[in-house]
This record gives structure tokens, sequence and C-alpha cells, in this order.
């Protein structure tokens, strides 16, 4: 069948070599660019019209340039951030009238990628919101702006791209900061994993924070996000005595980071103080209720979506300020008695 709603229905690569261009140069007339004039638009919408490329999604994108719809690029979905991030850019976009396309890309790698990209391009999306604080993704940003509208949500981004994001180094400053102005002076740090940059940049606030206060940094170890990691690197962490204090980069490394604490005999806070990022639902319902950092996602999805909409109307290229983060204090953390013996 070539109606487009057969099982097999024909892809923006079998559009693109009927005509005889490239993939972009499909994209780009689907989503109503004016980068492609004459001939070779003509040829792309013969191409559709022969096969039966997505006729219902797209023909009325391909006559008012205008789809309606939004397309969000995440990943690891499981994950607190990532996940309420996805809802509240949905909820947003409908508020703003645009229907969202959630595409969770399952790993970090160009093919996912790709194929994500072309999914979301399939559906003729007026914008792409790329919500993937990754390193390997950036490259990504200058293939699709030469197609589509972008907003990176991203708290460190390219310059002169379109962004939004919240300010993760100034998060892991406070973070630290706080433990600095309670006593603590061997602060170890539960990283992020390698080229995420919500990692480096909050990697790189607890660095700040200490270097500013004169105080070397504590040991180091990088997790995955996970309960696990943060468990194995508290595991490590507890056989350190001078250790008195941890940041960890999200919520569920410090839960781990206190159950290892925990069976080691090293209570929390009395012995060592607990620090996480994130502000996870649960994060005040554990024991101890866990001091963290507070990220606005709701604040963050609305600020997107309103970029991205002043981006279809105009090609506005916005760049608002960071979001700030707010440090939420509870009970994993107290102050450094003088008396403790820390050697």
């Amino acid at each position: 069948m070539v109606n487009g709603e057969s099982k097999n229905a024909p892809s923006m690569a079998d559009v693109a070599a009927r005509a005889g261009v490239s993939h972009q140069t499909v994209s780009r007339v689907v989503n109503g660019s004016d980068a492609v004039r004459g001939d070779t638009r003509d040829r792309v919408l013969a191409a559709i019209e022969e096969l039966g490329y997505r006729r219902n999604k797209s023909a009325r994108a391909l006559v008012t340039r205008k789809s309606g719809r939004l397309g969000l690029l995440y990943t690891q979905p499981h994950l607190y951030g990532p996940g309420t991030l996805a809802a509240s850019v949905h909820q947003a976009g409908q508020k703003a009238g645009y229907d969202v396309i959630l595409s969770p890309v399952p790993h970090l790698e160009a093919t996912s990628a790709e194929r994500a990209i072309e999914a979301l391009l399939d559906d003729a999306v007026e914008a792409v919101l790329l919500g993937v604080s990754h390193q390997s993704f950036e490259d990504l940003v200058a293939q699709l702006t030469e197609t589509v509208e972008v907003v990176m949500i991203h708290s460190d981004p390219p310059a002169g791209v379109r962004s939004v994001g919240i300010d993760q180094h100034a998060g892991a400053v406070l973070a630290t900061q706080y433990l600095l102005d309670i006593g603590h002076r061997n602060i170890a740090h539960v990283a992020g994993p390698v080229g995420w940059i919500d990692a480096r940049q909050r990697r790189e606030g607890w660095m700040a924070a200490l270097r500013d206060s004169d105080v070397q940094p504590g040991p180091e170890i990088f997790g995955d996000w996970s309960s696990k990691s943060g468990y194995e690197a508290g595991a490590e962490i507890a056989r350190d005595p001078s250790v008195t204090a941890v940041f960890a980069a999200n919520d569920s490394m410090a839960l781990g980071v206190i159950r290892a604490l925990h069976e080691a005999g090293r209570r929390v806070p009395q012995d060592v103080s607990v620090v996480g990022f994130d502000d996870v639902p649960d994060a005040a319902y554990l024991w101890p209720p866990l001091t963290t950092v507070r990220q606005d996602f709701a604040s963050l999805g609305e600020l997107a979506v309103e970029v991205a909409t002043k981006a279809i109307a105009d090609g506005t290229v916005e760049v608002p300020p960071l979001l700030q983060p707010e440090l939420v204090v509870r009970s994993s953390a107290a102050p450094l008695s003088p008396r403790r013996d820390v050697g």
C-alpha cells in the first residue's frame, strides 16, 4: 500500500531516494522552509504525492506550514529530572495550544538520536525542544536548525543557540556552601557520569565553592545517577573517617550514599552530612529527610514552550537568563561538632 497508513508506510528516506535529494532537503520541504525552492521542491512534493508519504500527518503542514505540534527529544525517562521535564513540557505545550510529541532516546548514540529526530520531523513538528544535556548531542543542533526551530534545554549551551535552563553550577555552589557554612571542610562529591553537562556543571560548582573558601576538595567518585552507584560510592566514602560531608549530584545517588553509610555504622547526619540535588518527591520522607537542591521543572517547561512558540512566530533567537535553583534544608546535614575527632 502507498496511502501512508500501511504497516510499511514510506519513510522520509524513501521520499529522498525517489526525489534524488538528501534527507535534510525533504525535512525542509515537509516543514515549510523557504530554503528549498523551484524544481527541487517540486520533485520532493511529487515524490510525497507518489509514495503517499505521511498523507494524514503532513498534508496540513505542507499547505499551511503549521502543524500545531512541538517535539521533545529527551533520554532516560525513568529518572526524575528527564521524566518531570517531559511532563512539564507536555502540559505547557497543551496550555499553549500545541500537541507535544515526546520522543525518548533509548541510547546515547548517534543512530538512536537520528531515528528519534527523523520520527519528529516525519510528524511535521514546528519546533524541536532538545532536552538531552549530554555533550554527544551538541553536534545535532547545527543539523536540526537547518530544518526546524530548535530550543535547547541546557544549563551551558553553545554561544548564540536558542536555549533555556536551570543554573546547575549555582545549585552546586548552594549545596557546597551550605556544608561549608555549618563547619565542614572535608566534603566528598559523588559526581554524575562523564559526558553529562549537568553533571559537569554540578562538579564545577562544588569545586568553585571549595576554592573560594580555600578548602581542598574531598574524595570524588563518579556514579551513573542510580542509587546503586551512590551506594557503591558511599561504601568507599565510609572507609575514610576524615570525610564529614557528601554532596551527591542527584537525590538517587544521595539515597544510596545514606544506605551505605548506615550499613558501615556511620550516622547521618551525626557523623556524616549528606546533601543531594533535584528534590524528588520522596526526599522529604527519607530517613533522615534529605537536604537537597530543588529545580523548578514546571517553570522550565513553561519557559521552553514560550521560547519555542516565539521562534515559530517570528524566528526569535532568545536566550533568557537561567532559572535559579533553591536549597531545601532538611535533616540530613548538621553542623560539624568542634569536639569531633576527624583524624
